[in-house]
């Protein structure tokens, strides 16, 4: 009589009503089910005992069934309820589990920047990979969680209505122009010690901390870690944030749709601008101000190549990134049921593609260019097609994907060279070109692919219809693409390198020629990465 396959029977009745009734709500009494209603439904109880569950106590009773008032028994509305309850807890564990792949992904960024450095400084380029995980997210939770996600009222995939809804503005042409949240520092100021919350705390603060992470391989192997520690701290509680909160947290960029007409406003799904070109940018402001690594040019500009230590490390971490970005991506969708969100498998896929893609256009530049595939550079074309498909994953069909992706697998090689040969800048591990450039590639690509057949809910930052592209129809939403790479390149660069340069000033930026040299390991960190290795004079470099 309790068996929850009756329950499940009685959803399949009610389903009907689900869409109309949110988790929230109270439900409305409806003549109470009775044990009359229940017998009549035939379980095959022979089965049950199969199962080992004869009596439904394993696989779930009626009991579990939140009941309005329990003299009065269970209701089609107690069980529509209930229904949708789960909806939102399935939202909450999927977004939840994506958070967790993107946690993981600092592994990757780790190894891969360890293996493209010099074993006289794994320890030091580990320690900054570990620790900017727990630098990044005392600030976000600090200052920067509530900058960022302040002003936003409500998530539908999470049940509705979110206690963070106080957006700063400021009135232009007659347009509110919002610039950053004012709830949420500490997660409970504002009313925001809620469940749903801490939902959205855990996904934006592991994409910040991406972000945060791809600032080390473009300093790596000269940054004094104290420096280091500060321009993290910084960059988690306010350059990552103001951009997030204009493009994700209600902000202007998001309303250039509603407010000017352009396409659906500024879209990045998953944040190839919010998170790799601001990281990538930020990289750059860094690099310039802190330096090339000794030996790196000769007088008359030409570059040396300073070869890693470890392509085993990078290749298995570019693995590690490809699998943790299936969290990245398709997690974005910020649940698995409802409003568009069985895209998750699109969105799989089309990362997937691109990604390969990617990998192929690097490879076979460097083949056709050099005469040899160049391992390094393919794992980086790898990242590169991953890092471009994130901002258009969620508006693209397939053949968009693998075209994105080869793009950026060749962009990824020309920039390296652009950035080392034209631009004298030392990047160690491509951090500028992988997530810089090919972030900027993924924001314009959304507007010049999006094809309108991605309907989350029936609209996109509160203007309906889908995104749609340059190439099929919207030359809007490429206008409004444009204008959020402008905005990466005019205030997150100048921000990131006005800040850094203050650092500089007071703390230096840069550690010592003999510490250099040396390696960092035991300057910086006190201890080696590699203790067994012993460095003599005359010796190859480590």
């Amino acid at each position: 009589m309790k068996n929850m396959l009756r329950i499940l029977v009685l959803s399949l009745i009610a389903f009907g009503a689900v869409a109309q009734t949110p988790a929230s709500s109270a439900s409305t009494r409806t003549a109470p089910i009775t044990n009359s209603d229940l017998k009549n439904i035939d379980i095959p109880k022979a089965d049950a005992r199969a199962k080992g569950d004869p009596d439904g106590s394993l696989t779930g009773t009626a009991a579990d069934v939140s009941v309005a008032d329990s003299k009065k028994g269970m209701t089609i509305g107690d069980v529509v309820n209930q229904v949708g309850q789960n909806k939102v807890a399935i939202n909450f564990v999927w977004t939840l589990v994506a958070g967790f792949l993107v946690m993981f992904m600092q592994a990757g960024f780790a190894i891969v920047e360890t293996g493209l450095c010099r074993a006289k400084n794994a320890n030091h380029t580990m320690m900054m990979n570990f620790m900017v995980y727990g630098v990044g997210m005392l600030a976000y939770w600090l200052i920067g969680f509530g900058l960022q996600m302040g002003g936003v009222g409500g998530i539908a995939n999470l049940g509705g209505a979110v206690p963070l809804s106080s957006e700063f503005t400021i009135n232009l042409f007659g347009k509110p122009f919002g610039l950053f949240g004012q709830h949420g520092l500490f997660l409970t100021q504002g009313g925001t010690y809620d469940v749903a919350v801490m939902v959205v705390f855990l996904f934006q603060m592991v994409f910040m901390d991406t972000a945060l992470t791809i600032v080390t391989g473009s300093a790596a192997e000269r940054w004094k870690y104290a420096a280091f520690v500060a321009s993290s701290f910084i960059m988690g509680a306010f350059t990552y944030p103001l951009f997030a909160n204009w493009a994700w947290g209600g902000g202007w960029l998001a309303n250039l749709g509603a407010n000017f007409g352009l396409g659906k406003g500024y879209c990045d799904f998953a944040g190839s601008g919010v998170v790799h070109a601001v990281g990538g940018l930020s990289a750059l402001a860094l690099a310039i101000i802190v330096g090339p690594r000794l030996g790196k040019f000769n007088r008359d500009g030409k570059p040396n190549a300073i070869i890693g230590h470890d392509i085993v490390l990078v290749l298995t971490g570019c693995f590690i990134l490809a699998f943790g970005w299936f969290g990245f991506n398709p997690g974005s969708t910020l649940g698995a049921s409802g409003n568009g969100s069985l895209r998750i498998g699109s969105i799989a896929v089309n990362t997937m593609l691109a990604g390969m893609a990617g990998s192929f256009g690097a490879m076979f530049y460097m083949w056709t260019r050099y005469g040899k595939p160049d391992a390094s550079m393919t794992g980086n074309g790898l990242l590169a097609g991953l890092v471009a498909i994130t901002a258009p994953s969620g508006f693209v069909n397939s053949i968009s994907s693998v075209i994105i992706g080869l793009v950026a697998g060749v962009l990824v090689c020309l920039s390296v060279e652009f950035v080392e040969r034209k631009m004298k800048v030392d990047d160690p591990v491509g951090a500028i070109s992988v997530h810089g450039a090919n972030g900027i590639w993924g924001v314009i690509s959304v507007g010049l692919f999006a094809d309108g057949k991605s309907n989350y809910g029936g609209s996109w930052n509160g203007v309906t219809g889908s995104v749609t592209g340059l190439f099929y129809g919207d030359a809007g939403q490429l206008v409004a693409q444009l204008i959020g790479v402008c905005t990466l390149i005019g205030f997150v660069f100048v921000l990131s390198f006005a800040l850094n340069l203050a650092i500089d000033a007071i703390i230096g930026q840069r550690v010592s020629a003999k510490a250099e040299l040396e390696g960092l390991d035991l300057p910086e960190m006190g201890a080696l990465g590699y203790p067994e290795f012993e460095l003599k004079p005359g010796a190859v470099r480590a």
